[in-house]
């Protein structure tokens, strides 16, 4: 594939992250402050088709244009550059070793614990106490609000335990069904457009 017609791609996929990420719905007994939305099976999508860097490049754009409109102190942007770039990294770096349909899955899988286990270490580190510090909210007001939803969340333990792991393992597993769907049909698509091109510009 050309340079152009990756760079042109490349800012689609992250023109169609960045809407997706405005549609985002709740998970059932989660912390009501974290929440699905589908961009990040574009990224992966995109990832598999046009690589590792494009799709980093995808995460940085799209979350770039959202933390103009933050919620969450730019908190919440910087911790989804952060696991959807391991996501990716971990699954198309696995899928290059395993060119199957099966590697994929396995690299998702691979990929989806990591981030999930990378999640609880950098909202343990630094994303719940800097989100709790920018937004001016004690520790202690973001466990109540996780109660509301899940009485069994009473502290730090129980928010990476059985709010956070749990929650990016759904999420993971929403974006691998997705991409699984969706990567094949879209992949054959577009080599099928990178071919008329070349052969026009050969003709020519």
């Amino acid at each position: 594939m050309s340079k152009t017609m990756k760079i042109t791609y490349t800012a689609i996929f992250a023109a169609l992250a960045t809407v997706l990420m405005y549609f985002e719905f709740y998970v059932p007994f989660m912390p009501p402050f974290l929440k699905v939305d589908l961009s990040g099976a574009i990224i992966l999508i995109g990832a598999f088709i046009f690589g590792i860097r494009s799709a980093i490049t995808m995460t940085l754009i799209k979350d770039l244009i959202h933390v103009t409109q933050t919620q969450t102190g730019g908190t919440g942007e910087l911790q989804d550059f952060i696991l959807i770039s391991i996501l990716v990294i971990i699954s198309v770096s696995i899928y290059k070793s395993m060119r199957t349909q099966k590697g994929a899955i396995i690299g998702c899988i691979i990929g989806s614990v990591v981030m999930s286990i990378a999640g609880m270490i950098t909202n343990y580190l630094f994303i719940l106490p800097f989100y709790a510090n920018v937004m001016n909210m004690p520790l202690e007001t973001i466990w109540d609000m996780c109660q509301s939803v899940n009485p069994y969340i009473k502290g730090m333990e129980t928010y990476l335990l059985i709010g956070v792991l749990p929650f990016n393992l759904i999420k993971c597993s929403i974006i691998t069904c997705v991409t699984m769907l969706v990567y094949k049909k879209l992949s054959v698509f577009i080599k099928s457009k990178q071919a008329l091109v070349n052969k026009k510009q050969s003709a020519s």
